[in-house]
């Protein structure tokens, strides 16, 4: 439900960091001019080739309205295809200091082609660049790497890192083997050598992988919720694998996987520790405590039981100085600053949320 439109700048004085913006291109063709002529001619002769049978066709199931604000729609392409509509509703609004692009459409995290993948790739960070960070200052953007094809994950995140309105690395939370697989360390590496954190945020509806561990849900209600329990594999793939033992430096942003399941799945892990050690000699810390080395963890979704004290209860466990603040704009479910926490914040608690935690994650570029 989208929350009253109000001026919130003068109130919260917070120099906002919104850490979850989705850009959409307005069409398939949005790509072509910055793609090879050998790829626009591939992509008009035979499209994509995604992991799905329904190729060219929505995923099953389909989400009300693409998920997106009706309000959001511009007179041409998707929500989300405006910069002008994303400025005047929400960079505007609230005065957001520096939003953080997570693209997630066509981009080659999910074509199988390993060529046309990075082809792909290259062309969604090129377009992010001429259409969204060259005409509006305050957006960063996310670098997009084909996860699948490694070598070229790794020469994308070198072409592009030395760009300071790139300000994390983008990969696909479900890829063929779970993340932690070794085939991934290597983008891991180059992700920390760049000095850059990895972005994790639920997509993916190409991988041609059900959404939860027992097939395909029968609704939407049901789908929303998947989030969760793909984040915590997503987390316990990669503490349990090793690869944050092997990459010591990697920071991983959760972006709209919630994050009240973040403790109950820490004192599961530590609880089976001692039982299971000798079969993982390769990890020197508790579970929790590579979580808590490694993860930052997004407001939105925030999850409001009735006693809003238990979500801080949950973030003094997490840690004050790991909560960034995501608006998931232009998502229907988008989240005023405003409005998302239930209790109270200390001044320190609000700047550190919906800004001073994300200056610190993103280092100089934000």
């Amino acid at each position: 439900m989208n929350k009253p439109m109000r001026d919130t700048r003068a109130k919260t004085k917070l120099r906002l960091v919104d850490c979850d913006i989705h850009p959409a291109q307005k069409s398939p063709a949005t790509l072509f001019p910055y793609l090879e002529s050998r790829w626009v001619e591939h992509l008009k002769t035979f499209g994509t080739f995604t992991r799905q049978a329904l190729v060219g066709q929505l995923s099953y199931p389909r989400m009300t309205a693409n998920g997106m604000r009706i309000d959001a729609k511009p007179e041409e392409g998707p929500p989300g295809s405006s910069l002008q509509l994303m400025q005047e509703q929400h960079l505007d609004r609230l005065g957001i200091e520096q939003g953080h692009l997570v693209a997630l459409g066509r981009g080659g995290m999910e074509e199988r082609n390993p060529d046309l993948s990075a082809a792909m790739s290259r062309a969604v960070n090129d377009w992010q660049v001429a259409e969204w960070l060259e005409p509006e200052p305050r957006l960063r953007g996310g670098i997009v790497v084909p996860q699948d094809n490694p070598e070229a994950a790794v020469a994308e995140i070198a072409r592009r890192a030395d760009d300071p309105r790139f300000v994390q690395v983008i990969m696909s939370t479900r890829p063929n083997e779970p993340l932690g697989d070794r085939k991934y360390w290597p983008i891991y590496r180059a992700i920390a050598e760049a000095g850059l954190p990895l972005c994790l945020h639920p997509a993916g509806y190409s991988s041609g992988k059900p959404s939860t561990g027992t097939g395909w849900p029968s609704f939407y209600f049901q789908e929303h919720y998947t989030f969760v329990p793909g984040s915590e594999a997503l987390v316990t793939s990669l503490v349990i694998s090793g690869a944050l033992e092997a990459v010591p430096d990697l920071r991983i942003a959760i972006i709209e996987g919630g994050f009240s399941w973040a403790p109950a799945l820490g004192w599961r892990m530590d609880r089976h520790f001692d039982t299971f050690r000798a079969e993982v000699p390769h990890l020197t810390m508790k579970p929790s405590d590579y979580m808590r080395r490694h993860f930052w963890w997004a407001t939105q979704p925030m999850e409001e039981p009735k006693n809003g004290r238990h979500v801080q209860d949950v973030i003094d466990w997490i840690g004050w100085d790991r909560i960034l603040y995501s608006s998931d704009y232009p998502h229907w479910d988008y989240d005023d600053p405003d409005f998302i926490f239930k209790f109270p914040l200390d001044t320190w608690q609000r700047e550190a949320v919906f800004g001073g935690n994300a200056r610190a994650l993103y280092g100089g570029r934000a």
